[in-house]
């Protein structure tokens, strides 16, 4: 069985490689190269709940997620966050999404609506996503702010990491391409 290690990403990665489904969809007067383009549209397929091991393989080990719910360091715990995405949400569909900026980090608006499974409540969540990107081009870091904001404060961060470290006990991870492709068509069948 073939394993994907968050550290197996090469400088070579394609769309095609990866999986990627999204596309980048560019603001007026930005530009992306493709690589910035492959981490945009890898990161937009993770927000509609498509995660997969050649997906992560993007990020860098030690990467960090944050939204206003968790702050998820490192591997285990970032991933079990794109996971569990699939497993929270009936479906999950962006509606519009727009690269702002190419920069460093790279930053777009997103909005992307959320089926809760089991009482099918609709939740339209617009955002501010920041993908920062490490000398190597990896992710290193993607903020979610909602509304544009994150939470400040002692107790609001304590609280958002105990979220991101409980979810990776909760949630499971593949740890092969073989485990990860079993997961990938269970997800398509709920779906459809």
């Amino acid at each position: 069985m073939a394993s994907a290690s968050p550290t197996s990403a090469s400088a070579g990665s394609t769309v095609e490689s990866i999986g990627v489904k999204n596309k980048a969809n560019v603001g007026p007067g930005v530009s992306l190269n493709d690589h910035q383009r492959l981490l945009v549209a890898s990161v937009l397929d993770l927000f509609e709940g498509r995660p997969t091991l050649k997906h992560l393989s993007l990020w860098q080990p030690t990467a960090t997620f944050e939204d206003p719910i968790a702050v998820a360091q490192g591997y285990d715990a970032y991933a079990a966050q794109w996971y569990g995405l699939a497993a929270l949400f009936q479906t999950i569909k962006i509606q519009r999404h727009q690269v702002t900026s190419g920069g460093n980090p790279l930053e777009l608006s997103l909005s992307n609506n959320y089926v809760v499974k089991g009482i099918n409540k609709e939740q339209l969540i617009d955002s501010v996503v920041r993908i920062h990107v490490a000398p190597d081009g990896r992710i290193e870091k993607v903020e979610d702010r909602w509304n544009d904001e994150l939470p400040e404060g002692a107790v609001s961060q304590a609280l958002r990491k105990l979220n991101g470290s409980v979810m990776s006990k909760l949630v499971k991870v593949p740890k092969t391409d073989d485990e990860d492709k079993k997961m990938q068509a269970e997800r398509h069948v709920k779906t459809t």
